[in-house]
């Protein structure tokens, strides 16, 4: 199993399974596909349209980190479910934050 998340310079890469249509937006667990990866699930209630699922999970990642949305961008997987999803900001200061996400959510 690897790590749903990669520590760059300057920020830290999320590795996310998106869930567009949802009837909420929320992180839903870690889940590992058949390959061994962990990724982050997410769910947002925006169609996969015109960016606006990628749009829905910046602002959900930005506002369950506490970072501007503009700090907040998919680098990869524009229509795909997996995405890499980079933060800007000290990746110390996202620690505590990513220990809760990797505990299971009930």
């Amino acid at each position: 199993m690897s790590a749903f998340y990669r520590e760059r310079d300057g920020g830290l890469d999320l590795f996310v399974r998106l869930t567009p249509k949802a009837s909420a937006d929320q992180f839903s667990g870690i889940e590992t596909a058949a390959d061994g990866r962990s990724y982050l699930a997410a769910k947002v209630r925006a169609v996969p349209e015109k960016g606006a699922a990628n749009a829905a999970l910046e602002r959900l990642v930005g506002g369950h980190f506490g970072v501007a949305r503009s700090k907040v961008s998919v680098i990869t997987g524009q229509t795909s479910r997996l995405k890499t999803v980079r933060i800007e900001a000290e990746p110390s200061s996202l620690a505590s934050i990513l220990g809760a996400l990797s505990k299971p959510l009930s």
